[in-house]
């Protein structure tokens, strides 16, 4: 008997450690996670849709009217066209402070067109397909803004929850319009959240990056008969790429530099007079990365001098850095920690390590854990996202939340696999109830929501924003 006692004493004692560990949350809380437990079906079908659309920046109709549609459906009163973008859009509801906003994306990437199955096979040939998990991505977010919007309605919560349906992040970067159409003036703080390949509070940076055109324009000519009266556009670009190419050696490590060659004459026969290249810059700061911009820029004079040709530089788009805010990313730790890491079934670890398998990656499976706060790098490397310019306009708060296996190169087939099927469904359900959790400490917290404001002031300095975005209205002709 003192043998079962002393068992049943032991146990006793685990199980309360256990309890200790994992501390109660509020009713709110509870209400947003049953909330998007109960809706899951929904938002899954949402999202399935948007993957099977799959429609490029500034195209996505179909992608924007299925969100709307699901808004309106809710409760929520949507502002359509905004920016002149027809596929920008606001959903809101509720009135007065505070104004917490949530962004969601939803344009997917040229040729990534794949079924939901773990070998390269796609849908539909040379279609495009979600290949950075933006299906997920907006409606995870609309997701938890329709769990507080609920809590509005109530009376539970006080103030207004605002979805900002933000397209073309992928090409052209919709929010720059957005925010130079003051969407973004009276909000308060604003949630953002992008499918991973793991699951932590994202107090990391990104890259800062400019987008340009380069043309050049000579005089056709018979490449055989007498191609000394022709000037070659084809020449400048070969030219000014070499030049490129060779300034590479001489930029810090952080910098990265991209060009996609996009007209470089029709037949060989013919000294082309025209050609065209699409020119990317990085950096992890926009100040660095203006300097090596400017200097790109004016390598193509001298290409174009070397070619005996005229040339003209068109601005695209650019975007900052993020503005990183360790207080919000801090109380979203103390959430994710709460929820704790995604649980995989047996079928859902066997097609991560196919997915692993395909990509010749080591087939580890799924990482299903929650790390610690990390330390925030000065020069983080990897992507760059218009997410950047909503940081230096209002405090960001920020989410990772694994919807692919360790390993998976983003932007490829194999990321729309994984978005198609359970793996990203349940990645999805997962940022919305961490979204929904810590708006509502936004919501019932006011002195949180003054620290993550003070933070923000702080990083920000005296840095007054300038958008990286030409005149006139967005380029959302650009397919024609």
């Amino acid at each position: 008997m003192k043998f079962y006692f002393s068992l049943f004493m032991v146990l006793g004692f685990v199980f309360s450690i256990h309890a200790q560990q994992k501390p109660k949350i509020s009713k709110n809380k509870q209400a947003v996670i049953q909330s998007l437990d109960s809706k899951y079906d929904q938002l899954t079908t949402l999202s399935d849709k948007i993957w099977s659309y799959a429609e490029e920046a500034f195209l996505e109709t179909k992608s924007a009217a299925a969100l709307i549609q699901f808004a309106e459906a809710n409760g929520f009163k949507v502002k359509k066209g905004v920016a002149e973008i027809p596929t920008a859009f606001v959903a809101e509801y509720g009135s007065g402070s505070p104004i917490i906003g949530i962004l969601g994306e939803f344009d997917a990437l040229p040729g990534l067109s794949q079924k939901a199955v773990p070998t390269k096979n796609p849908l539909h040939e040379g279609a495009p397909g979600h290949g950075c998990g933006h299906n997920l991505f907006g409606t995870a977010s609309l997701g938890a803004a329709t769990a507080i919007k609920e809590l509005i309605e109530k009376g539970d919560l006080k103030g207004t929850v605002r979805f900002y349906g933000t397209p073309a992040e992928e090409k052209f970067f919709g929010k720059l319009w957005m925010i130079r159409a003051g969407l973004f003036d009276d909000v308060d703080i604003v949630m953002d959240w992008h499918p991973s390949a793991e699951t932590k509070a994202d107090v990391q940076s990104s890259l800062a990056l400019v987008d340009f055109k380069v043309e050049f324009f000579g005089q056709a000519a018979h490449a055989s008969s007498d191609p000394w009266n022709g000037r070659s556009a084809s020449d400048a670009l070969e030219l000014y790429t070499s030049g490129i190419n060779f300034y590479r050696e001489h930029v810090r490590p952080t910098v990265r530099i991209h060009y996609h060659i996009q007209n470089a004459g029709e037949v060989v026969n013919v000294v082309p007079d025209y050609s065209r290249i699409w020119v990317r810059v990085r950096d992890t700061k926009r100040a660095g990365m203006e300097v090596v911009w400017k200097h790109v820029e004016r390598m193509a004079e001298g290409a174009a001098i070397m070619a005996n040709v005229d040339y003209k530089i068109s601005l695209i788009s650019g975007i900052h850095e993020i503005l990183v805010n360790r207080t919000g990313g801090a109380r979203m730790q103390q959430n994710l920690e709460y929820l704790g890491p995604i649980s995989y079934t047996d079928q859902e670890q066997d097609f991560a390590k196919k997915i692993q398998k395909a990509t010749g990656k080591e087939q580890v499976g799924i990482e299903s854990i929650i790390s610690p706060l990390e330390e925030t790098q000065e020069h983080p490397m990897g992507g760059s996202t218009d997410v950047g310019d909503v940081s230096f306009v209002v405090p960001t708060i920020r989410l990772g939340a694994t919807t692919a296996p360790k390993g998976t190169p983003w932007h490829s087939w194999a990321v729309v696999a994984c978005g198609g099927m359970s793996i990203g469904h349940k990645g999805m359900s997962y940022a919305s109830k961490a979204l929904a959790m810590t708006m509502v400490d936004l919501f019932e917290d006011a002195e949180l929501r003054q620290k993550v404001k003070e933070e923000f002031k702080e990083r920000k300095g005296d840095y007054v924003y300038k958008g990286i975005v030409p005149d006139g209205p967005p380029p959302i002709d650009w397919k024609k």
